[in-house]
């Protein structure tokens, strides 16, 4: 079962704590790849091989300024299957 917030994470403080909970829950087996998403810059999370979270950022003047995350297992196929 994946869960999802209600609503937007605002701040560098929220998504910090956000993300870092994600990382503690998956407890080992985590891996992260620096890829290309939709043509902009990305990760991709894998959890013992399968692929559970896929990110992509907006970057002006070398900071993020929007994180579009994906974590729907249905969305995520394409990105399992290769």
């Amino acid at each position: 079962m994946v869960t999802a917030v209600l609503h937007p994470i605002e701040g560098r403080e929220g998504i910090a704590r956000y993300l870092t909970d994600l990382a503690v829950r998956a407890a080992g087996g985590l891996t992260v790849l620096e890829r290309t998403v939709n043509g902009r810059a990305g990760l991709v999370i894998e959890h013992e091989g399968v692929t559970v979270a896929v990110y992509a950022f907006d970057v002006a003047d070398a900071r993020i300024t929007h994180i579009w995350a994906v974590r729907n297992p249905d969305k995520l196929r394409p990105w399992t299957a290769g």
